[in-house]
């Protein structure tokens, strides 16, 4: 019963965190902001610092099963 909750959290946190490293990737390839208001440099590396933290969640939820 416990691995439903389990899949769900993986399958959204990995998700999300792919999703949010291909944004930044393909934003910055075309060279337009992450971020309106904040320098790209910064921008860039906390969404991919947060991108990556989403996808190690979603690792460890499926390494729960």
């Amino acid at each position: 019963m416990e691995s439903g909750p389990a899949i769900f959290a993986g399958t959204a946190f990995a998700l999300f965190g792919a999703g949010l490293l291909l944004w930044t990737g393909v934003r910055m390839a075309h060279r337009q902001p992450v971020a309106y208001g904040v320098s790209p440099a910064t921008a860039a590396t906390l969404t991919t610092i947060f991108s990556v933290v989403f996808l190690v969640l979603g690792v460890w939820c499926f390494g729960r099963l």
